[in-house]
């Protein structure tokens, strides 16, 4: 398009995103008027799509970071020709596939889900590591961020493993807009400093025009033109360009215009012009990669070997099954043991550094691109990118998620290192599944039963070794469990998972000495959690005591009472799990002073028996 089409362009993306808003009686219209121009030179002379084929290998990819200007993308769809006049007029009504916040649960052009800001950049470098170094695709990846979501940290470790892995198929378009929520950003118009931080971190830069169509066509150029280097393109922008009453002013944010159609008739008046998307460059199809032959490692009866060493063995031999499965690592390799997967499949190696909401949202990026990603950190690291891991669920992403040194069994280093909250956490994400594996083949196993599962999937790994007591071809269905002691005189249950079951069992053979028999149940599947061998167990023993290395709050034994919430009797419930803030100690000695090992197992039991709470 040329001057003149692409100024009329970014009118009607204007237009309609009032038309919208109004419509909707809510939303963001001058966050969307704001980058207008933006939008349109890209879409008309630069993006190259093919919206018939989302999945198109050779499709340029477009994440909308500031997501509240969905009107904005939602009118662009329509000047695409992807939606109709009608639809876009259903903007956040119910069933409408037109939300708020754009998701692709709903829309297929849609990458990621954004709205909780700073997250665009991050995916869209996962996405361009995909395209760049697995695909070898010469897509490239558009983001459109606002000014106020630099903030962000997690902007900036965007930034850095950008710049460090010179993603020169990456761009970062600034709409530097100047007004945020409450009013004005940190930096205002200053374009110059954004550019200084852009730049330390290795990214061309670009400064220019937000609203001259011809300023914006050329930096989009000096981009695609760029080697070695992501660009940043930094656009001085008006919120609410065009309409006299709301530009550049505050306080009128997230809200409709108040006169919406002497709004339209200021910015020309209603236009249905229709744009050419250029199509995608020619590219090699990422074909379903069929499993091949998975040779998982084996471990005989009797030897002691942590749980984290047998993920990493297991994903090795994973990803020599499967050319889709790749790893990335929180520069904790060495002891998530990840290095085992990076020393056999370097080219499918990620390495995030000490930056875990890049490791989440690069995963997030990969599975866009069609692979399965394995994310690895310390459990209680993941705590840092918990908003990536909620906003992952939104956008409906496949990722697997794995967190080593959890609870205090991992001894000396202390609470800071311990993950505590990890299993409440992954508990509450919707549609996630939740793994806690005890020994060696059951965390083979079950490693790589995450792969063909949907949404996010959590494993919990432990950093000491623990016998093994499952033989290497048991199976461990997700949602099942493992019963180890059972008997017709069963008086209680001890449920377990990870360390606690082999402390479990410890005292569950203790007790036996003493004639006191009971039940021991390996709950490895947290979340989908085995109802029917919970009931069962609560019908036969009359009580249930769960013993987890975690905090009490959301853990296992939250987990077990989900047995129960549909009007079956609740049993009588007891919980051993970790109530005070731990300090430096031997893995026995916390385990201890936790009320969490075989000992203290066996002394709660025998008050149960004693005192006769239980049968």
């Amino acid at each position: 398009m040329d001057t003149a089409e692409l100024t009329d362009l970014g009118q009607q993306l204007r237009v309609d995103s009032v038309r919208a808003s109004a419509a909707a009686g809510s939303g963001h219209p001058t966050s969307s008027m704001s980058a207008a121009d933006l939008m349109a030179v890209l879409l008309a002379n630069h993006l190259r799509y093919d919206f018939d084929r989302p999945a198109h290998p050779g499709n340029d990819r477009f994440v909308l970071s500031k997501g509240h200007a969905s009107p904005l993308l939602y009118a662009a769809y329509k000047a695409a020709g992807a939606v109709d006049d009608e639809e876009l007029l259903t903007f956040r009504k119910l069933g409408s596939r037109l939300e708020g916040h754009p998701t692709p649960q709903r829309l297929p052009w849609v990458e990621t889900a954004t709205g909780s800001l700073g997250q665009g950049l991050p995916v869209g470098v996962g996405i361009a590591l995909a395209a760049d170094r697995l695909d070898r695709s010469e897509a490239r990846v558009w983001v459109l961020c606002g000014d106020s979501e630099l903030a962000e940290g997690s902007v900036w470790e965007a930034a850095e493993h950008a710049g460090h892995e010179h993603l020169d198929n990456l761009v970062a378009i600034v709409d530097v807009n100047r007004l945020g929520q409450r009013g004005p950003t940190r930096h205002g118009h200053d374009l110059d400093a954004y550019a200084r931080r852009f730049q330390a971190f290795g990214w061309h830069t670009v400064e220019v025009d937000g609203h001259d169509v011809d300023a914006i066509d050329r930096a989009y150029g000096e981009a695609e033109s760029t080697k070695g280097q992501p660009t940043a393109i930094l656009a001085r922008t008006l919120k609410g360009k065009g309409v006299e009453s709301v530009q550049d002013r505050e306080g009128l944010h997230g809200k409709p215009l108040p006169e919406a159609d002497e709004a339209i008739q200021e910015l020309g008046g209603i236009r249905d012009l229709s744009v050419e998307v250029h199509e995608p460059a020619p590219a090699r199809v990422l074909h379903s990669v069929p499993a091949g032959r998975l040779d998982l490692p084996r471990w005989e009866s009797g030897e002691e070997v942590a749980t984290r060493d047998a993920f990493g063995r297991a994903l090795a031999a994973l990803g020599g099954a499967r050319a889709d499965v790749v790893a990335l690592d929180g520069e904790v390799g060495d002891s998530t043991r990840t290095e085992f997967f990076a020393k056999e499949h370097p080219d499918r190696f990620f390495e995030c550094y000490i930056a875990e909401q890049q490791l989440v949202a690069a995963s997030v990026g990969m599975a866009a691109r069609g692979r399965v990603p394995y994310a690895s950190t310390f459990a209680a690291f993941l705590t840092r990118a918990y908003d990536f891991v909620r906003m992952a669920s939104i956008s409906g992403a496949a990722i697997n998620l794995v967190g080593s040194h959890a609870g205090v069994a991992i001894g000396q280093d202390g609470p800071s290192q311990m993950g505590l909250e990890d299993l409440a956490m992954m508990r509450a994400v919707h549609g996630s599944t939740v793994l806690y594996p005890c020994d060696a083949n059951q965390t083979a196993r079950l490693t790589a039963a995450m792969a063909d599962l949907d949404g996010i999937r959590y494993l919990r790994t432990s950093r000491g070794a623990s016998p093994v007591i499952y033989g290497p071809d048991e199976d461990f269905p997700v949602g099942g469990s493992k019963v180890l002691r059972s008997s017709d005189g069963d008086r209680l249950t001890l449920v377990a998972a990870g360390v606690t079951v082999h402390e479990a069992l410890k005292a569950a053979d203790a007790l036996a000495g003493e004639g006191i028999s009971v039940r021991v149940v390996d709950l490895y599947s947290v979340k989908p959690v085995d109802k029917e061998c919970l009931r069962r167990a609560a019908e036969e023993t009359g009580c249930l005591v769960t013993v987890e290395d975690h905090h009490e709050e959301g853990g296992l034994g939250d987990a077990v009472l989900d047995a129960f919430v549909d009007g079956r009797p609740v049993p009588r419930l007891v919980r051993l799990a970790v109530r005070t803030m731990p300090g430096s100690a031997s893995p026995e000695e916390q385990l201890h002073a936790a009320g969490i090992d075989a000992e203290s197992i066996a002394v709660s039991a025998r008050l149960l028996v004693e005192t006769a709470v239980v049968p």
